[in-house]
């Protein structure tokens, strides 16, 4: 069985890193350039990433794939340091505060789905008494003007 290199190295490169991340080069220049990872410079100057940018990587792919945007991740990801792999602990703090996000957006679109079920029923579209274009009739407070599909968020 031949012995992947990259396993044994302690410094990256780029195309390492894409490479067991599954991501384009460009992605991390793109995560770094959002602060979400970080590189240093070898002494020929070329970009080089330690191992733990390895599980990072992988924390921020969950987290996109799970629909967090990469602002949340970003501010959630700057309590832990870079260059330090995340403990279980760590982990479990990510997770708690993306699974009240998560459950937020159920609770949303399991409210939108059950308002959509009663308005293509009915096929009315009403600009007054929509659920799901104007719920209560809310936005006739503001006055005359565009009417907005999703409330504000607070």
């Amino acid at each position: 069985m031949k012995k992947n290199p990259v396993l044994n190295k302690r410094e990256l490169t780029p195309g390492d890193v894409a490479a067991r991340c599954g991501v384009a080069v460009s992605t991390l220049h793109f995560y770094e350039s959002k602060g979400l990872i970080v590189s240093f410079r070898n002494g020929g100057n070329q970009r080089r990433y330690h191992r733990d940018v390895l599980r990072r990587v992988a924390v921020i792919k969950i987290a996109q794939r799970i629909g967090i945007p990469l602002a949340t991740i970003g501010e959630h990801l700057v309590q832990f340091p870079p260059g330090k792999r995340l403990s279980p602990k760590e982990w479990a703090l990510l997770t708690r505060k993306w699974r009240e996000e998560l459950d937020s957006r159920i609770d949303t679109l399991t409210r939108l789905r059950d308002d959509l079920d009663g308005c293509i029923g009915c096929g009315c579209l009403s600009m007054e008494d929509c659920p799901l274009r104007n719920p209560d009739d809310r936005l006739s407070e503001r006055g005359t003007g565009a009417i907005l599909l999703e409330p504000e968020r607070k």
